[in-house]
């Protein structure tokens, strides 16, 4: 005959069956929850990402991975939090139309390089350092400085090299840098 104590161990390790398909159910209400939402949303979430897109996208996994397995969430609890971070990272994209509030959300783009030249004091402010840059140029196929015209660490981390021999620059492309 079976003891309080070992349907209680069972228990602890397997949890019971009604719970079992209601963490499932939850599972998959929040898992289309968070397709609509993505879907319903702009791409830029699931692009190349800013800092706010992978906090919106680290908070809704860590939504939808959670909910289901706490007793003390519903659904619509979960869903209600899941919307609200999409609806914060919808809002955040809008706020970045403004000048001001941009500048607090995105990083600078950044001239690393000009005419061949590293430029230090960016490479600093942008973290980097000249071993980060020189293997970045190597990825760009480029072999030796004197070859660069202008390197540019842009605001999603991604690096722009043009070549010294490219079409002369737009003077607009060329505006936001630091």
């Amino acid at each position: 005959m079976r003891s309080d104590g070992d349907v209680r161990t069972v228990s602890m390790v397997f949890g019971s069956l009604h719970d079992l398909w209601w963490v499932v159910a939850k599972s998959l209400l929040l898992y289309v929850t968070a397709v609509v939402c993505f879907r319903i949303g702009e791409r830029r979430t699931l692009a190349e990402m800013s800092a706010f897109d992978f906090v919106a996208a680290v908070a809704a996994g860590a939504i939808v991975g959670r909910v289901p397995n706490a007793h003390d969430a519903g659904y619509l609890a979960g869903a209600a939090t899941l919307i609200t971070i999409l609806l914060a990272h919808r809002l955040t994209a809008r706020l970045r139309f403004r000048p001001l509030l941009a500048k607090l959300i995105d990083h600078p783009p950044r001239l690393l390089v000009a005419d061949g030249k590293v430029l230090d004091a960016e490479l600093r402010r942008s973290g980097l350092t000249r071993q980060d840059l020189y293997g970045l140029l190597r990825q760009h196929g480029v072999d030796e400085l004197a070859s660069v015209r202008f390197v540019v660490f842009e605001q999603r981390g991604q690096v722009s090299v043009v070549r010294r021999g490219a079409a002369p620059a737009d003077t607009e492309l060329l505006r936001d840098l630091s």
